[in-house]
C-alpha cells in the first residue's frame, strides 16, 4: 500500500452517485464524486473499474474532461449486462467503488497546435467526448476541430442537446450520419465513411482520434490515409472486455498485448500488424 494513499491498487475506493441523466432508451449519464474529495486525475481515453456492492465490477471509459481539483467525473453507460443494469437502477446518493484510472490515453500534448479529426462510431463518442471537452477547455492551444459521428439510427443518438449546442459554435465543425433514418431525420444517411468527403483537411497537420467497433476501423483507417494523414498520426481505442485493469488476468490480451495496460489507446502504427486487433 502506498504511503501517499489510503487504498491499494486492488482495493476500490468509495465514490457517490450524485446525478444521473437518461441520454437514450439504453444509455444514461452518471456523475460521481470521489468521497476523498480528490480529482480523478484521468487523461482523455482512460477508463476506470467501477464496482457495485453485491453485484460485481466492470470497466467504463471516463466521459468527462480532466479537471484539477474537481472530485466529480462522468460515465456514460449502456445497459448490456448484470453490472450495467444494476448501475442504471442506482439511486442518487448510492455508494460505489472505483479503481483507476487505468490505461493509455490520447496524447493531448502531441495534438497541441495541430488539427484534430474525431471519428466516433456509436458509443465511441463516450471516450472521445473526454478529449473533445479537454480541447474545448483549452481551445487556443489546438487548431481545427472536426467531429464525425455515426449512429445506427436517430433513436440511439446520445448527448443530443449538447451536440446541438456544439454545432452552434463557429470554432469547430460536426458532421453526423445515421445508418437507418426515421421520418424525422433530416441529416446525412449512410455509414460513417460517407462523411469523409464532406471535410477538407491539412493532412500533415492533422491528428486522428478514432473510437468505435473494430469493424469500423477497417473501413475508416483507409479514408484517413487516402486523405494523406500519416499513419503515425492516427490513434484508435481498442476497448476489449477488461476484468482486472492491471494486465494480470489476460482477459483483454490481443496477440500478447494487454489492452488495459498498453491500451486501450494505441497509435495505429503499433497495432497495424495485429490481425486480431482491427
Amino acid at each position: 500500500m502506498s504511503p501517499k494513499n489510503n487504498f491499494s491498487t486492488y482495493a476500490p475506493r468509495p465514490a457517490t452517485l450524485v446525478k444521473k441523466e437518461k441520454l437514450s432508451d439504453l444509455v444514461s449519464l452518471f456523475e460521481f464524486e470521489q468521497d476523498n474529495g480528490k480529482a480523478l486525475a484521468h487523461k482523455p481515453g482512460q477508463f476506470i473499474m467501477l464496482s457495485i456492492y453485491g453485484i460485481g465490477e466492470a470497466p467504463f471509459s471516463v466521459s468527462s474532461a480532466p479537471e484539477a481539483g474537481n472530485a466529480r467525473f462522468e460515465l456514460a453507460v449502456r445497459k448490456t449486462g448484470t453490472v450495467t443494469n444494476a448501475l442504471h437502477d442506482l439511486k442518487e446518493g448510492t455508494k460505489v467503488g472505483i479503481r483507476g484510472p487505468y490505461g493509455s490515453y490520447f496524447p493531448v500534448q502531441k495534438f497541441m497546435g495541430k488539427d484534430t479529426l474525431f471519428v466516433a462510431g456509436g458509443l465511441g463518442y463516450i471516450p472521445l467526448r473526454s478529449l473533445l471537452r479537454y480541447q474545448l477547455k483549452h481551445r487556443d492551444e489546438y487548431g481545427r476541430i472536426i467531429v464525425l459521428l455515426g449512429t445506427r439510427n436517430p433513436k440511439e443518438r446520445i448527448f443530443v442537446d449538447r451536440l446541438a449546442q456544439l454545432k452552434e459554435r463557429t470554432d469547430m465543425e460536426i458532421h453526423e450520419t445515421v445508418d437507418v433514418p426515421d421520418k424525422n431525420w433530416k441529416g446525412n444517411v449512410g455509414v460513417i465513411t460517407t462523411l469523409f468527403p464532406k471535410v477538407e483537411i491539412n493532412p500533415q497537420n492533422t491528428f486522428v482520434a478514432m473510437v468505435g467497433p473494430p469493424i469500423m476501423y477497417r473501413f475508416c483507417i483507409g479514408p484517413c490515409m487516402d486523405k494523406g494523414i500519416p499513419s503515425k498520426h492516427i490513434y484508435v481505442s481498442l476497448e476489449r472486455r477488461m476484468k482486472c485493469g492491471l494486465g494480470k488476468c489476460g482477459h483483454c490480451q490481443i496477440n500478447g498485448l494487454s489492452a488495459c495496460v498498453e491500451g486501450p489507446v494505441f497509435k495505429y502504427d503499433d497495432i497495424a500488424p495485429l490481425s486480431e486487433a482491427i
